[in-house]
């Protein structure tokens, strides 16, 4: 199949040159020809990667990340040895979870470092075996009584698909997409002006208004859709 592409983009190359530029000789025209339909057939062909290392883990990881602030920002999350540890120190206001090399799919999160004490507790109630409603009933809890607070408006960007396989030039995770958690909390839809359903696939809307962990939901169209 991946010949027949290519002697397809061949043919379409060799129609197109022999058209457009009648002053070519018969060997130029091959040569460039050629040169054109291997280009082609690289960048069609560029193999996709499985997370191996912890640098794969990093580098995943940093596109759930603003593009300018990628390089000074902090990544955390399980290695590939399975331990919870600092994958790269940052000096920026983000912190990044990578993704979780022991469980399917893919995801990864970056948000304000000033969520880390709403995030970390989350990660120890989970780690002492509590379920979600659990844990989201603690920190309920502990945000009205004020030992735990979420800065309103800060923001979590989440990077996630079903597949765990990465283009090693971009390191874009195959199908992966972004979306983004803006934190109100305990907003509602008539403090906000939001629904609590999306209008559309790519409208903002607001999920467990009325609670610690309202916010403002927003799923970008897919890049090939925009």
């Amino acid at each position: 199949m991946k010949h027949s592409i290519t002697a397809f983009i061949f043919t379409g190359l060799l129609i197109s040159c022999n058209s457009s530029d009648k002053t070519n000789t018969p060997t130029e025209n091959f040569i460039e020809i050629e040169t054109k339909a291997k280009s082609i057939s690289i960048d069609s062909g560029k193999a996709l990667q499985s997370i191996a290392t912890d640098a794969d883990l990093i580098a995943t990881a940093l596109l759930a990340a603003p593009k300018a602030s990628r390089s000074e920002s902090k990544v955390i999350g399980y290695n590939m040895k399975g331990e919870f540890v600092t994958l790269k120190e940052g000096t920026n206001e983000f912190i990044i979870l990578a993704d979780n090399p022991n469980k399917s799919g893919f995801s990864a999160a970056c948000y304000h470092k000033d969520l880390e004490p709403f995030m970390a507790r989350g990660r120890v109630l989970k780690a002492e075996g509590k379920t979600p409603q659990d844990i989201f009933e603690i920190r309920e809890e502990e945000m009205k009584s004020g030992a735990l607070k979420i800065t309103t408006g800060a923001t979590l960007h989440i990077y996630s698909g079903a597949k765990t396989e990465f283009n090693p030039e971009t390191f874009k995770v195959d199908g992966a997409k972004l979306r983004y958690v803006v934190y109100m909390p305990f907003a509602t839809s008539a403090s906000t002006g939001l629904p609590e359903a999306p209008a559309a696939s790519n409208h903002p809307w607001i999920m467990n208004p009325g609670t610690h962990r309202a916010h403002i939901m927003i799923s970008p169209l897919p890049e090939e859709n925009n």
